[in-house]
């Protein structure tokens, strides 16, 4: 399991990022400020960092520098995080080492796109999972397409994450409360008959008989199941 340390100060957004990329298989650890990230880089040797630029007690453009100075950490690769998009921003960000620069705010879409593709570029460096595959499902990360018996099956973009989500965790239940949480994010509030809707809507799409359905299963009282 590939390691990122997030070295972000703004709380809602570092527990976000992290429960983003957790959700791709990754183990992923925090720190609030430049100086506890250092402490955990030399500790624990992640193999990506994810760095804010604006941090308290060591800058990211400082860290970055210090990273890419040292034998032992240069190989790491960094995506930098910052408010300031100008093209001189973005150069001084790159040219103190950072391997990609993202702007905020953006969205996790475009986030999880660079560290795919940061990751790709990494010598000897674990990649990230392209596919989630279940008999005649064939689920595509990168290109975000289902295949269907070989066929391309067309999602909206929550059936889509919905499906991962329970494809990712296949034979365990989970709470509608957690599925809002995971697909629809901390910030966004729904009712949570929204995910019964989308959840009929997906297994029009993929189930053989939608009416008794196989594959997402229902749990009376607390949620759904994916069988694969």
């Amino acid at each position: 399991m590939a390691k990122v340390l997030i070295v972000e100060d703004e709380e809602t957004l570092a527990r976000n990022l992290a429960e983003k990329l957790r959700g791709e298989g990754f183990f992923v650890m925090t720190a609030g400020d430049g100086e506890e990230g250092l402490d955990k880089l030399r500790g624990e040797h992640p193999d990506l960092i994810i760095l804010d630029i604006m941090l308290p007690k060591l800058d990211g453009l400082s860290l970055c520098r210090i990273i890419r100075r040292d034998a032992a950490t240069a190989h790491i690769p960094i995506i930098m995080l910052t408010a300031r998009g100008t093209e001189v921003d973005k150069i001084v960000g790159l040219e103190s080492g950072a391997d990609d620069y993202v702007v905020k705010p953006f969205g996790l879409g475009e986030f999880l796109a660079r560290v795919r593709a940061v990751m790709r570029r990494a010598p000897g460096r674990p990649a990230l999972q392209d596919e989630l595959v279940s008999n005649d499902l064939r689920l595509s990360l990168t290109g975000r397409r289902l295949f269907k018996d070989g066929k391309e099956t067309k999602l909206s973009n929550k059936e889509f994450d919905l499906l991962v989500e329970l494809m990712r965790n296949r034979g365990v239940v989970l709470s509608r409360d957690l599925i809002l949480t995971k697909v629809w994010g901390y910030d966004y509030f729904v009712d949570k008959r929204t995910v019964d809707v989308h959840i009929r809507w997906l297994r029009e799409k993929i189930e053989d008989d939608p009416s008794n359905p196989k594959r997402i299963v229902t749990v009376r009282g607390v949620g759904y199941r994916f069988e694969g």
